[in-house]
């Protein structure tokens, strides 16, 4: 049974606003403040938070909101609905001393995930978020509201030598990078496929994906596909290489058809040497540690180890 609750006082000095796209330098700053509390390093990247801010199913005045003692931000939430339906995600961060701001933030973001499920026609709303396993977050207060972890992703690194080599592709395959229009739109249709029937996975349409991952500041040279001779197209690689700290591997899919054939493998170890040859000294990337595919096994295979680990929370709520 959900419980339903009393939306919680905010204390006095403190106050809420929605955020808008100026507000993305003082975001990330609060985030990077949090970033050194759970993992020891700042890695937010300004980016990343515009990119945030300009996500085509969050409109900011009633999905986002900043929360502020006096002039400094302490809390921020951002939420959005890509499923139109039931599912809605959200972003929520705070800063530790300030327990109250934090949950009268949840109650305003809980209510509006409520809201949009309503407005799909849904009965009710699934809310998911994703927090460090060591949060600034009060998880005690977090479950008392009916939130539970659902699952545990892990984010991996690995030291990358300058003189590490581009693999061979073994006969009959062949890897070229996306930057030919047609190619794009195969990486996204190879991606979608791939991660059809993977936990969270949400459909998306070319326009929608190009959003998501920020298209206009897209280096398409890093993202590559696999062609098999005789099976055609049948994985494709994402990576960045506009994060500070390290290069990211985003997503590597290989079609069910395709699997056990090494692609994953082969198109892991080009992205390696590929950003060794430009210089990177690290590279990383997430992973849903109950992936039915066997990937986790498959980076540590390559080297990969645990930085840090996070946890998709999740809240039901009926559709009153």
């Amino acid at each position: 049974m959900t419980t339903t609750y009393t939306p919680t006082p905010l204390p006095p000095g403190l106050t809420v606003r929605a955020a808008t796209l100026d507000d993305a330098e003082a975001v990330c700053a609060l985030l990077n403040e949090v970033d050194l509390l759970e993992i020891g390093r700042a890695e937010t990247e300004l980016a990343e938070v515009q990119a945030d801010l300009k996500h085509p199913e969050a409109d900011l005045e009633r999905d986002s909101w900043l929360l502020f003692d006096g002039d400094r931000l302490v809390a921020y939430g951002l939420l959005w609905d890509e499923s139109g339906g039931e599912r809605i995600d959200m972003d929520h961060y705070t800063l530790p001393d300030q327990p109250l701001g934090a949950l009268h933030l949840f109650d305003l973001m809980e209510a509006r995930a409520t809201e949009r499920a309503a407005a799909n026609g849904a009965d009710r709303a699934v809310v998911h978020m994703h927090l460090n396993i060591a949060p600034t977050t009060d998880l005690d207060a977090l479950r008392d509201r009916g939130w539970r972890a659902v699952r545990r992703y892990h984010v991996m690194d690995r030291p990358l030598d300058a003189a590490e080599p581009l693999p061979t592709p073994p006969p009959g395959v062949t890897l070229r990078s996306c930057t030919a229009e047609p190619d794009r739109r195969q990486a996204h249709a190879l991606l979608q496929a791939a991660f059809a029937h993977h936990f969270d996975f949400q459909p998306r349409t070319y326009e929608q994906w190009l959003d998501d991952i920020d298209a206009e500041n897209v280096d398409w040279s890093t993202i590559w596909i696999a062609h098999v001779d005789g099976l055609g197209d049948a994985a494709a690689l994402r990576s960045r290489n506009d994060r500070t700290a390290m290069a990211w591997i985003a997503g590597i899919g290989v079609l069910p058809e395709a699997r056990g054939r090494g692609l994953g493998s082969l198109l892991l170890r080009h992205a390696f040497g590929h950003y060794a040859s430009l210089g990177r000294d690290r590279v990383g990337l997430g992973v849903d540690t109950d992936n039915s595919t066997g990937a986790l096994a498959l980076y540590e295979r390559h080297g990969m180890t645990l930085d840090f680990a996070v946890d998709t929370w999740e809240l039901m709520r009926p559709v009153t």
